[in-house]
Formats: C-alpha cells, structure tokens, sequence
C-alpha cells in the first residue's frame, strides 16, 4: 500500500496541465494552496497535539458542570490557538525543510520534498509515544498490517509508516486525554461528594446537589487560578523532538 504523497498530486496536475509540463509553475500555486487546506482539517486534528488539547478542555466542562460554559467555539478556538503554539517549531521545521525548497525550485523530486516535509512531523509524534510509554498501540498497528513484532528490538522508526504512525499517535493521545481529566476530575468530584452529604444529613433531599456545589466549584477554580494550571499543564506536557 503506497502512502498518499500530495506533492505526487501536485506534480501530476503540473504535467497536465498545457504549458506546465516538467515543473510547478507559479500559477499552480493556488493548487497547491488548495490542496493543503483541503488536508489541514484532518493533519491538525490527527498529527498535532490538538486531540489532547481539546479532550482535555472538554472534560474540564464537564467536571465542572458549567452546563456547556465555556461554549465550543471557546474551547475549540483555544486548543486550535494551542496547538499552534505547540506545534510552531514542527511546522516552521517541516516548511523550511520541504515545502520550501520545493516550492522554490532548489529540490525537484516531490517524493524527496514529501519525506523532508513530513519527517519534522513524524519525529513529534514519536516523540510523544515515546514520552508516554505507549508503544502498544504501534505493535498492534504494525501486527495488524503483518509485519513482524516478535522482537520490538530490531524495529526501527524507518519501518513505521504514515499510514501506522497516524492512528497509533491518536490512541496515544486519547490515552493521555482521559489520564489528565481524570486528575481533573478528582477535586471537583470531592466537592460534590461533600455537598451531597451535607444535604442528606440535613434531611434536604429534593435539591440538586449539583446546584450547590456549582458556586464552591467555580470559586476553587478561581482561586487556584485553574485556567492557567490547566492550560500550562497540558503545554508542558508535550515533549519536543
């Protein structure tokens, strides 16, 4: 199975074009434009750190019980924000490395551009698979695809490709997503716990608890100076390669 190479296309559409046969002319930039964007979605949410980002954010929410306070848009907007903070020296890597060259005529082939390009990105996620010891998910990949696992010792990241990186890197991250929302979890859960003891030991069973318990949750949030222990939390959780 052969990896799907957007400069291939690119350079494909360049020979087929009247007038464009051998090379990428300028005119053909907006294609190449185009076909970024139209993998940016899927690049940005599965090869960065935006799963985290966002997972993590959202089980905040809920833990809180802010009854969708911050709204999605918030929440979406600050984890992309995020990302690109995290992610500005891979992508600054990848373009200078094979975008560039590429574009301006100093390297010709598109499959050597694509592996320069890519690479930056590859050692990102490697980086955090191994950060986290999740290195269960790429055997089960690299097995499922019939390569031989029996001994991980003489595997190499050369024989990991895109197509296994990819979802490996994304069940690392979910891992690790719900890992730290379970931590955050925990202290708004005791606040619960112990605002529904104190109105059942008061005999005060038809009220919410969680009608109580939301004030006391948002005023130890505020004090802690939650948003910036989350949002530094999950920034230096990130290990660069």
């Amino acid at each position: 199975m052969t990896e799907l190479n957007p400069f291939s296309v690119v350079q494909g559409a360049a020979e087929a074009v009247p007038g464009f046969e051998g090379g990428l002319g300028g005119a053909l930039n907006i294609l190449v434009l185009l076909t970024v964007l139209t993998l940016a979605p899927a690049l940005l949410v599965l090869c960065t750190c935006f799963t985290r980002m966002v997972i993590v954010m959202g089980l905040l929410r809920q833990a809180m019980g802010t009854q969708g306070m911050p709204p999605n848009q918030i929440i979406i907007g600050l984890s992309l924000f995020m990302t690109f903070v995290v992610m500005a020296p891979t992508f600054t890597r990848a373009y200078e490395e094979g975008v560039r060259p590429y574009v301006d005529g100093e390297i010709t082939d598109y499959t050597v551009a694509w592996d320069r390009a890519k690479q930056p990105v590859r050692d990102f996620m490697f980086s955090q698979i191994e950060a986290s010891d999740n290195w269960s998910g790429v055997y089960m990949m690299l097995e499922y695809r019939g390569i031989d696992t029996s001994d991980p010792q003489n595997l190499t990241r050369a024989d990991v490709d895109m197509v296994t990186l990819i979802p490996a890197f994304v069940i690392s991250e979910l891992k690790i997503a719900f890992l730290m929302g379970f931590r955050i979890y925990l202290p708004f859960l005791v606040i619960d716990i112990v605002i529904a003891s104190m109105l059942i030991s008061m005999g005060m069973l038809m009220l919410p608890p969680v009608l109580i318990s939301l004030p006391f949750k948002l005023l130890l949030f505020v004090l802690v100076d939650g948003w910036q222990l989350v949002v530094g939390s999950l920034l230096n959780s990130f290990v660069q390669p």
